[in-house]
């Protein structure tokens, strides 16, 4: 617990790890901040909030006002395949204590004072880009930017906020608490990406070229993930096999009759064909994200396909980091998206369906 005066703006205020007490003062915060339309429904539901951390499956920050109202808020959770990586993210302040420097302290002690007392070994961001406050607040606290999820989360989940007409993307970020150096295997078609993304993390790999062929008779094994009311299909590849393209097809099929209009495909750059996987899936109409360290405690590659607009134009970037991964993206997609052959449907194209 640390307590906290600005005397310029006449504000105390204590920042703390969660108490069940807090519970209704966090879902006051989000209905004030997002109305009833934040996509993860935990935080409408006090009991399932206290719950949510008693187990550990999410680990809540909060700044409280000395009588007790919750004011800012951050977590830390586990999303990823690897449980020893935590995501640090879900944070937001209410708009009238905004401009104090709530958050940004709030977030030095999660990382500081909290984030050094879990059992974890990695950790990432994922900022929202229609604003650069989260993404500036991440790389202040080392946090080093190696992908960008394109359209992830529709306007709809900030329109209390009036963030944006179309789709928001998000930055990922990564920080290393306990160096795990190992081998990557580089697909060919985005080694310059890839070799200037590992050139600013702070653990060390060995690249080297994904050059072999996929093994005879391997079949693809995946875990799917569906966030409904996002139109987010995630697909997880614990194994790519030769029918990997066939594979993707299915799952897209599915989730498109469902109304899914974003998909995204984790790949292990453990794998030495990874290469061969990612030409299925630029056949397929996918392209790059970036790279996702200790995803799966092995890296991983982000690949992703959308059947809606990108909304470049309406992402905001902090830093210089940033804007090149989304100017490489955006080239990436645009290759991609006119090159491919789709089995799964009509992949956006500059505006128009291709």
């Amino acid at each position: 617990m640390e307590a906290v005066t600005n005397r310029d703006k006449g504000l105390t205020y204590i920042l703390d790890r969660f108490r069940p007490e807090d519970a209704p003062g966090v879902v006051e915060l989000f209905k004030a901040v997002y109305g009833d339309g934040y996509p993860v429904r935990l935080f409408y539901d006090a009991q399932a909030l206290m719950e949510a951390n008693k187990t550990g499956q999410y680990i809540t920050v909060v700044a409280r006002l000395p009588e007790g109202r919750v004011i800012s808020v951050h977590n830390f959770f586990r999303s990823a395949p690897y449980e020893q990586l935590y995501e640090f993210g879900v944070g937001l302040t209410l708009p009238d204590y905004r401009g104090a420097g709530v958050s940004n302290l709030l977030g030095k002690y999660a990382v500081e004072r909290v984030l050094v007392t879990l059992d974890t070994e990695e950790a990432f961001g994922e900022q929202v880009c229609y604003h650069i406050h989260t993404q500036k607040m991440c790389a202040s606290q080392g946090f080093a930017e190696t992908a960008i999820e394109v359209a992830l989360m529709p306007a709809e989940a900030y329109t209390r906020e009036k963030a944006t007409g179309g789709r928001v993307a998000t930055t990922l970020a990564f920080r290393c608490l306990k160096p795990s150096p190992h081998t990557v295997y580089v697909p060919q078609t985005y080694a310059e990406l890839i070799s200037s993304l590992y050139s600013i993390l702070d653990d060390s790999r060995e690249l080297l070229p994904s050059s072999q062929e996929v093994p005879e008779g391997l079949s693809t094994v995946s875990r799917v993930q569906l966030f409904d009311f996002a139109q987010v299909a995630r697909i997880a590849v614990e194994q790519a096999g030769a029918d990997l393209e066939s594979h993707l097809a299915k799952i897209e099929d599915d989730a498109r009759e469902k109304g899914f209009l974003v998909f995204q495909a984790w790949l292990k750059l453990s794998c030495p064909w990874v290469g061969q996987a990612v030409k299925a899936l630029n056949k397929h109409g996918y392209f790059i994200g970036g790279i996702l360290p200790r995803w799966f405690d092995q890296d991983g590659l982000l690949m992703q396909k959308l059947f809606c607009p990108p909304y470049f134009e309406e992402i905001r970037l902090y830093s210089d980091q940033a804007k090149k991964i989304l100017a490489a993206v955006q080239e990436d997609w645009r290759r991609v998206t006119r090159e491919r052959s789709s089995p799964g449907g009509q992949a956006w194209v500059g505006g128009e369906n291709a």
